[in-house]
Parts: C-alpha cells; structure tokens; sequence
C-alpha cells in the first residue's frame, strides 16, 4: 500500500507540553511513522505554556477565525504551525477562545483542581480539530485518537458529521494509555458535549457508574482500540480492578482490541548521544558510567565511595507507584551498603515521609521532591540499580530507560514491566533485571539483596550490563505495527 495520510490527534506533545507519559509517546511515534514514509500531522491544543519563538510557531492565514460550533455556542479556532524538532512533522496548534490560554493543561498548578469545564474545552478542541482538517481540505485515511481528550472525534464522525462527504471512510484508531484517567464527568454535560443524552444510561454507549464516560465512548465508536504493551491488555480483559471493569466491552472487540508496547526515543535517551550527561559512555567504552555516578552524588550532596551501589528512582511519589512499599522497605534497605536516591513529585504526604528519612539516614538516602527533565537522565546513568515497584504500571518508560543506560532495573510483576524485563537467572547468567515475585516490601528487599549480590561479582555485572544496553525497545517495531492496523482497517 502507498503511504497513508495519517492524523495524530494528542492533548499533550514533548517537548510542545508535556503533563507525562502521554507527551513522551505522542512526540515521538509520529517521528517512527514519518521515517517509514507516511504522511502523518499531529493536531494538538496551543496551550498558554508552549514557547512560541523557541518552536517558530506561523500563522497560518487560512486557519484563521474557523468558526466551531458545540451545543449551540460558536466560538473561533485560529491555528498556527510548527514541526516536531529534528522532524518532518507538522504539528498544528488549535486555540480556541480561551479555553487553553491557562496556566496548566488540565487543572490549575497553583490549586491543583482539575478545570471545572475540562469537557467543553476538549469537546471545543475536538471539533476545532476536525473544522481544520475541512478548511485545509486534507483528508486523513486515518485518525489516530489518544485518551480521553481526544474520545471526542469517533463519536462524532459518526453522529454529528456522519453525512458529511469529507469524512466519508476515515478510520480511527483510539489508545487507552492509562485507565485511571477516563474522562468521567457529570451526566448533565452530554448535551454541552453534542452527545446523545439517552446513551448516558448505565446500558448506554457513554453511561458508566453514573456518569458520562469518554473512555467508553469511544470504545464504542473506534474502529480499533489499541493499549501501551501487551501485558497490560491481558490484565484489563481479566482483572476487574486494573481494568476498571471495561474487559467485557473490549472483549466484544475481539480482533480489533490489542496491546502494542511503547518504545523510546533512543536520540533522546542514549548515554553515547545524551548532550546532558557530564559524561557519555557506551558498551565499548564504559568508564563515563562511573564518571555520572559521582557527578549525581556530588550534585546531591552525598559522598563517593567506590563499590557501593547507587539506586535511584524517577517517579511520581503515589501508592500507585509503590512508594509505600519503598518506605516500608526503607529500614531494611538502609542496613545494606547502598545509597539510594529519589527524585520526583506527587503525594505531600509521601513527600514528607521520605524527607523526614532523610535525615535519619543522612549520606545513604536523598530525597528530591521535583522533576527535572536533565536530572532524570543524571539519575538514570549515574545509577547502578533502578528501582521500579509500581502497582499500576500500563507501559512504564524508566525501565526502558534504564536498560539502554547500563543500570539494572527491579520491578514489580506488572503491566508493561513484565514485558520489558525478563528475570535475571544466576544459573545460567541470563536475563535483563531483577523481578518482585509479589507486590510487597519483603519482595522488594529481597530483589534488591540479588540485585546488590550480583553487583559484588563484577565481572558478571558488567557482562549484564552490555547485554542490556543492547536490547531494542525502539519506536521503529512499535510503528511498523501500528502500520500494519492502519493498512488492515482501510483494505477491510
């Protein structure tokens, strides 16, 4: 099949904006379908956040004042354009009244409240998105939806523009990244939304636990659905909990539902190319590794001292990413010669639980409640052992991160983690990390003991490390793949 033309409809695209693992994906899947010869633009929102002049941003003077009509009410869209840095392709930035000319993406920073009229503005940028697609007359073979943001556009393809010539045979393709965020808002916004108010009933295709749900609407409208690895596919088709209770709808799928791993931008995340490292390495040429190590302690205040190990983490400091377990851990962990140290945002409570440990265990335990980009690629080459004991995790990208940077991960037995670190075997020297058997502390501990033991044995480890950074988790098999839908749904 010729090359197809391909929409890429995101709320959040690195490094335009960026609120998580969202961001990652969708800057960077569209560069791999760009390099297999598709043509493929990304239709995201112009927050107030996005740096005009450093992303040259254009006007586009056909794009300007697009009238947009939800529930009765028209408001005007003006776009602008830009590319994804080092790529060919073209992003447009929808504003649309004020609706993204705020503070935050989903809810105010300073509050921390999600924005009481999150349904409108996405529903707003929804249709502005497809007004677009009319006013420059491209059309799309396919339109690839990602979360709740966007669960907006296969509803209406097939309600509001259904006799619309313009969109007649447009595919869609919808990807769940993570379920705990569905786009669950009160029943009486279905008629704000331009959805059908009989269908927000329990048995209805937007009715879930008494509210309107994005996620299941567009379950039902999509043509495909896809999910971020294949683990976590299996475990929302069986687990009522992890699946928040949408296995039977995707069931009904059959064919047309599956897991396709996330890879990683290796331009992005590589200790030989990384601009931000004190100091690159690579299998051929380990050395820089160590140099990392004692620059991360030095620029957390710690001391060096060689063959103690270093484990970090990048996380968000919630229960979902097993921080209770880490500081139920904590004592154990500390009686071993280790230093760990911690870097990210999240739970105040949690926060301040570690940092009160802190000072306990000065000089063995750092604790950095912030999240910066260029730290956390310090925090995952100046490590030896990455510690990932998430509850909840669809994909997961640090554990990627952390093979193709020499460090051993320890993970939890869960979604995207078990496909992407296979148990190390110390019979026959084989594996790519260290596996909790349960979601527990003692699990936990007793990882990272192997874990800690392993590294005693240098010459094993490093041969450990070298087979690790050679794995390939990049966006190139993960695009072929999702190719190969596209082309399936269109010839169908």
């Amino acid at each position: 099949m010729d090359h197809l033309k391909i929409l890429y409809l995101a709320s959040e695209v690195t490094p335009f904006a960026r609120a998580g693992g969202l961001g990652d994906v969708t800057g960077a899947l569209p560069k791999a379908l760009k390099n297999l010869n598709q043509e493929i633009r990304i239709i995201m929102p112009k927050y107030k956040s996005i740096n005009e002049r450093k992303f040259v941003l254009r006007e586009v003077i056909r794009l300007r004042e697009i009238p947009v009509t939800v529930n009765g009410r028209t408001e005007l869209a003006s776009v602008k354009s830009a590319f994804v840095p080092e790529s060919k392709v073209q992003v447009y930035f929808v504003e649309v009244a004020d609706f993204f000319n705020r503070s935050g993406l989903y809810n105010d920073p300073i509050t921390n409240e999600v924005y009481e009229d999150n349904a409108e503005r996405f529903a707003f940028f929804a249709k502005a998105a497809m007004e677009t697609l009319k006013t420059l007359s491209w059309q799309p073979d396919v339109i690839h939806c990602n979360d709740w943001q966007t669960a907006y556009v296969p509803v209406y393809l097939k309600t509001i523009y259904h006799a619309d010539e313009f969109f007649k045979g447009i595919k869609t393709v919808y990807t769940i990244h993570n379920l705990t965020s569905q786009g669950s808002f009160d029943k009486s916004i279905a008629e704000k939304i331009d959805f059908d108010e009989n269908e927000v009933k329990e048995d209805g295709m937007f009715g879930k636990e008494g509210k309107l749900n994005l996620t299941k609407a567009a379950i039902y409208f999509s043509d495909h659905i896809t999910t971020v690895s294949e683990n976590y596919a299996t475990e929302i088709l069986e687990n009522d909990e992890t699946g928040f209770s949408f296995g039977p709808l995707l069931k009904d799928k059959g064919e047309n539902f599956e897991g396709i791993l996330n890879g990683v931008d290796y331009d992005i995340w590589s200790p030989e190319k990384n601009k931000t490292l004190p100091s690159n390495y690579s299998i051929e040429d380990m050395a820089g590794k160590e140099e990392n190590k004692k620059a991360l302690l030095t620029r957390l205040g710690m001391p060096y001292t060689e063959g103690v190990p270093v484990l970090t983490m990048v996380s968000k400091l919630t229960e979902q990413k097993g921080l209770d377990l880490v500081i139920e851990a904590l004592p154990k962990l500390m009686e071993m010669d280790l230093q760990l140290c911690i870097l990210g945002e999240g739970d105040p409570e949690i926060a301040q639980t570690l940092m009160d440990a802190q000072i306990k265990y000065a000089g063995k335990l750092s604790i950095n409640v912030t999240y910066d980009e260029n730290m956390s690629h310090l925090f995952e080459a100046g490590a030896d052992i990455f510690l990932m004991p998430s509850k909840y995790e669809p994909c997961g990208l640090n554990q990627i991160f952390s093979l193709r940077y020499g460090t051993i991960p320890v993970v939890s037995p869960i979604g995207g983690l078990l496909d992407t670190v296979e148990e190390y075997d110390t019979q026959i020297d084989d594996g790519t990390g260290f596996v909790m058997e349960k979601l527990t502390a003692k699990s936990l501990v007793d990882e990272v003991v192997k874990a800690i033991t392993l590294y005693k044995t240098p010459e094993k480890w490093q041969e450990l490390q070298k087979r690790i950074m050679q794995e390939d988790f990049s966006w190139g098999i993960s695009a072929k793949r999702y190719l190969e839908i596209y082309e399936k749904m269109i010839s169908a």
